[in-house]
């Protein structure tokens, strides 16, 4: 594809113009954009416009890689998909006279390709700026597709002198201050950054750096939504040059706010600060809805045990979809207790949901009779156990496939990391809504949903968790409590520390050993497991690369 120099003109040089003493007002485009669906995500742009315009905004930025969605990933090895996106991009440029608008967007130039923004202005691609730090690490991996840029991009708009750069490079100070070097006034960052718990505050002690270190302000502009595993949390925002909050968009919310710059303060809304709870429960929710309407099911299905994990996925799910898409099943066998199926009717009540009963009785009898000459004179164990999850898994898929509902499963990142799952049981689905949730987490986001209006009975948290495979059973019986099971998780799975050094912290070194153990040797069952909302620094997905074949022992 050729590059587009016939439609770009230079922007404008550093030091060109005079100072408007007239506030200038920039909207900022936080918006929803999908992977590939570049009408789709153009349309969205230029409804930013419409409403950039309708507000008197000189300027709209848009987030990394809004017209083609953000992670690519290997689509951006097509020439197609790049020649694709580059047409939109024309024509978004023909569509904005009269105002200028960034645009984050892949930018191809031979077989080079750049994590590119653009300034679109008087019908012309005006400007192209090349991002110059690539992250590589963790979720990322634009190393793999991008080369680096080196140039800053400073542009005038309004009287004022803006820099553009995108995301990891103002994680970095040396980008910010070659924009300081070429005249810039304003700090401009684009950013598509994947969100995990207390992620806001880590982007507001990197930007306040570059703040202090350039004296200059700082406008962070900030997709939001899902994509397969990854959630967007928005909370776009805007340091003054005295390192002050001077905007604070909203978390997990598309918006078009209109931020007023002048001097060296940017002045808009302030979103009210939200909890944790409530922070990841939107999470949650935008994870699902977007998997869900971006991959066009026309709803979900739930496995409802009468359990909190089941009750908390249902309750996001319903939030996020409405009830009229959310259908829950039941599927009881002689080991559940009576109080299961009274809470689960209960809770199908409470939140309006579709709901059914299926016995797995007559199922599990079957099997075990068509087995018993090969189980002959053997015990039982866990195989009876895990046939009746693999029959309510069956049953589950088949009413997937009939109506075409997504089954989301309910495990949690406990039972993820410890392997307390069943494969092609319990672990069946396509998509994993809690499974970077550890289990203590999933009791404080159930109370948290509870303060809103009560949807769980309060005996479904209360009481002791069961699996209810056979009589008298509780999670226990398999795992260490869940108070030190999560904590052994985080810091051995999240942080990477040895097992010796979490026992030092006071844990009992045998209780961090099988915990350990337990992650060890069931990597093979995760593989198997579908994707679900990352909420951590580091998820059972695309940020956890252990091989399932390994000779490695921990310690020795």
């Amino acid at each position: 594809m050729a590059s587009p120099d016939s439609n770009r003109r230079p922007a404008a040089a550093a030091g060109q113009g005079a100072k408007s003493l007239i506030p200038m007002k920039i909207a900022v485009a936080q918006i929803n954009t999908t992977v590939g669906d570049f009408a789709g995500n153009a349309a969205r742009i230029r409804a930013a416009i419409d409403q950039a315009r309708a507000s008197g905004a000189e300027l709209v930025v848009t987030p990394e890689l809004a017209l083609s969605g953000y992670p690519p990933e290997d689509l951006l090895l097509r020439n197609d998909f790049c020649d694709q996106c580059e047409r939109e991009l024309l024509a978004l440029a023909a569509y904005a006279p009269g105002i200028a608008v960034v645009v984050g967007h892949p930018h191809r130039e031979g077989r080079t390709r750049y994590n590119a923004a653009s300034l679109l202005r008087g019908g012309v691609i005006e400007a192209i700026y090349f991002k110059q730090f690539l992250p590589n690490y963790n979720v990322f991996d634009e190393k793999r597709y991008f080369a680096t840029g080196n140039r800053a991009c400073v542009f005038e708009a309004g009287g004022r002198r803006t820099a553009i750069t995108i995301c990891e490079d103002l994680w970095f100070p040396q980008p910010a201050a070659q924009a300081k070097a070429e005249g810039a006034e304003l700090l401009l960052s684009i950013n598509a950054s994947p969100y995990h718990r207390n992620k806001l505050a880590e982007r507001y002690q990197v930007m306040g750096a570059r703040v202090r270190e350039t004296g200059l302000p700082l406008l962070y502009v900030h997709w939001v939504g899902g994509q397969d595993e990854l959630v967007f949390d928005g909370a776009s925002f805007a340091f003054h040059a005295d390192g002050s909050l001077g905007y604070q968009g909203e978390t997990f919310r598309e918006s078009v706010d209109v931020v007023s710059f002048e001097s060296d303060r940017l002045a808009g809304t302030m979103a009210p600060p939200l909890t944790e709870e409530e922070t990841i429960y939107r999470a949650l929710v935008t994870g699902v809805r977007d998997y869900v309407a971006k991959n066009r099911f026309p709803g979900v299905l739930v496995g409802l045990s009468g359990g909190v994990d089941s009750a908390l996925v249902a309750a996001v799910c319903a939030d996020a979809l409405g009830p009229e898409r959310v259908h829950a099943v039941m599927m009881p066998s002689e080991y559940t207790a009576g109080m299961s199926l009274e809470d689960a009717r209960e809770m199908a009540v409470l939140m309006g949901l579709g709901y059914d009963e299926i016995a797995i009785g007559p199922v599990v009898d079957a099997f075990r009779g068509q087995l018993a000459p090969s189980f002959a004179g053997l015990p039982e164990d866990t195989t009876e156990e895990n046939l009746q999850a693999r029959t309510r898994g069956t049953l589950l898929m088949a009413l997937s496939n009939k109506f075409g509902w997504l089954v989301v499963s309910t495990g949690n990142k406990s039972e993820m990391a410890t392997g307390y799952a069943t494969l092609y049981g319990d672990m069946a689905g396509g998509f994993a809504l809690i499974k970077d949730v550890v289990k203590t987490l999933v009791y404080r986001l159930s109370n948290w949903r509870n303060s809103q209006g009560r949807v769980i009975p309060q005996r479904v948290i209360d009481r002791a968790p069961s699996a209810e495979l056979r009589h008298g059973q509780t999670d226990q019986d398999s795992l260490p409590p869940y108070e030190l099971l999560d904590a052994v998780v985080e810091r051995y799975m999240e942080r990477d520390m040895d097992p010796e050094v979490i026992a030092s912290l006071g844990y009992d070194a045998g209780a961090v050993r099988r915990v350990v153990h337990l992650i060890r040797v069931n990597e093979y069952k995760r593989r198997q497991a579908p994707p679900g909302v990352r909420i951590t620094p580091r998820g059972f997905g695309k940020d956890w690369r252990y091989p399932i074949t390994s000779g490695f022992r921990q310690g020795a």
